[in-house]
């Protein structure tokens, strides 16, 4: 059956026209699924029963089914989600002191082969259509809140889960456009930001939308050779075109560009590295996040020593470039990108 959920005002007003109805029955479809989360056909008792009826028919309003979630010791929750042709993905739920945070999937496993990531073992399946993206922060939404129930506070959106957002352009950029749209969920562009590892023309076009999130950098490697082994896609848009894509970026009013610098052990976290850190990045408005390396099995890789992480941050803080640790979570529940659906993957053949 085909989804509701990820298209827009329009299209919706289309996919109401062979049922004659009135126009204002599109507004409130578009209400009932997206300012309401309301993904029960049945349930959505501002539409004739007629109409209702008539939908369930031909028309589902999301396929992606939550098939297991995870609870952390820490708060944080991962949940496993299977599409309709069986692909599964992942989101995580992340509580913190001032916020939510929603860590979302943009692609059902992933094409780049990062080495010291588990979604890089479970390969590429396919990109993910809007309504599977938005189907997510509903889902998540749902599950914490009740359908219809606004957030209690503010909510952040991270596109850092499976795959590499700007290799799915247009349907990541679909699913942003409605996740801002103040008819319907209404979060803030500034509370979203995308990752990429690096595809420049992507990053240029991003720069050129009227709604856009914030734009963060999986950077991990500060010369090309390390960046190359690391990160493959460096082959294809290395160091320089990448900060020179980065220094073209315009900037709204009190925005940076964040850089994300995952520790691994004897790998990348040495002074002189720290140092380059510093180098690449001087005269952008940027700031790093050191994220310390969170383990699996499968991979070769450890996280650096605390006392590592805390002796380059300072260095690269006294250099004069922001520089904060952001702590993996949900250790306990095999919450690093890709674990889970690889794993099930694994298991399934």
């Amino acid at each position: 059956m085909t989804e509701l959920l990820g298209q827009t005002l329009d299209e919706l007003s289309e996919t109401l026209r062979p049922f004659d109805v009135p126009p204002y029955r599109a507004r409130q479809l578009y209400h009932e699924i997206y300012k309401r989360r309301n993904y029960a056909v049945g349930a959505m008792t501002e539409l004739p029963k007629s109409l209702r009826a008539a939908l369930r028919e031909r028309w589902t309003v999301t396929s992606l089914e939550v098939t297991s979630v995870f609870q952390s010791s820490d708060g944080t929750r991962r949940y496993l989600f299977r599409a309709s042709d069986g692909v599964q993905i992942e989101a995580v739920w992340i509580p913190e002191a001032d916020r939510d945070t929603i860590c979302l999937s943009t692609q059902a496993g992933c094409p780049l082969a990062c080495q010291f990531c588990m979604t890089g073992v479970l390969g590429w399946r396919r990109n993910l259509t809007a309504g599977e993206i938005i189907a997510q922060v509903g889902a998540l939404l749902n599950d914490q809140y009740g359908v219809g129930r606004p957030p209690a506070r503010g909510v952040n959106l991270v596109l850092m889960g499976m795959g590499e957002p700007l290799l799915n352009y247009v349907q990541v950029m679909k699913a942003i456009r409605l996740l801002c749209d103040s008819q319907g969920m209404g979060i803030s562009q500034r509370r979203i930001t995308l990752s990429t590892a690096g595809v420049v023309p992507g990053i240029d076009d991003l720069a050129k939308e009227p709604v856009r999130p914030e734009l963060a950098i999986s950077l991990s490697a500060t010369t090309n050779a390390l960046r190359d082994r690391l990160i493959p896609l460096n082959k294809r848009w290395p160091l320089e075109e990448l900060l020179a894509a980065c220094r073209r970026y315009p900037l709204r009013r009190r925005e940076w560009l964040t850089f994300e610098y995952v520790m691994l052990d004897g790998v990348n976290d040495s002074d002189e590295e720290a140092d380059q850190l510093v180098h690449l990045l001087r005269g952008l408005r940027a700031k790093v996040n050191l994220i310390p390396y969170n383990p699996s099995p499968e991979l070769p890789f450890r996280s650096s020593p605390m006392n590592r992480v805390l002796g380059f941050q300072a260095r690269v803080r006294a250099r004069g470039v922001p520089a904060f640790i952001r702590m993996p979570r949900g250790r306990d529940i095999d919450a690093a990108c890709g674990q889970l659906a690889a794993r099930a993957e694994a298991s399934r053949r």
